[in-house]
């Protein structure tokens, strides 16, 4: 069996505190410059999935419920280049939402930097990136802290 983890909101709660209010701040400057709640969640729900992060995948899909977003568009998500059902915005933001969470490899490249600011606002462009800066940080802390998903009972 695997050894417990450290809780880090729990042995730092003033350093995840901060990170909280941070996520707080991201998503009121995204509200601000245009992103509704629809968008919010798609980005941070496929910013969890691409992670792995099962136990904010939970959160944020429940959340997207509760936004209006259809079980159809989210079992879509995870495939959404090949779906139609989003639209070209949404669509602009979940490919940067990707190329944020995959910052690693090589940055975000021309090509989507382009194509994305060819739909996206600056403004929008500016609230997507720190939802997913904030999501990518939440989701490296349950990540490493292997924070349970138990099933639901009914």
């Amino acid at each position: 069996m695997a050894q417990k983890r450290v809780h880090l909101s729990k042995a730092a709660p003033e350093a995840y505190q901060a990170l909280d209010a941070f996520a707080d701040t991201a998503a009121r400057i995204a509200r601000e410059n245009g992103v509704d709640d629809r968008l919010k969640e798609l980005v941070l729900l496929h910013c969890s999935q691409l992670n792995g992060c099962a136990y904010c995948s939970r959160v944020h899909a429940d959340r997207a419920a509760q936004a209006g977003i259809s079980y159809d568009d989210l079992a879509q998500l995870p495939v959404w280049r090949e779906s139609g059902v989003f639209s070209e915005r949404e669509r602009a933001a979940l490919e940067l939402a990707e190329a944020l969470t995959f910052i690693h490899r090589g940055g975000v490249p021309d090509d989507v930097y382009d194509r994305v600011g060819g739909v996206l606002t600056e403004a929008e462009y500016v609230g997507v990136s720190w939802l997913a800066v904030e999501i990518n940080a939440f989701n490296r802390i349950v990540i490493a802290g292997r924070y349970p998903v138990p099933p639901r009972t009914a």
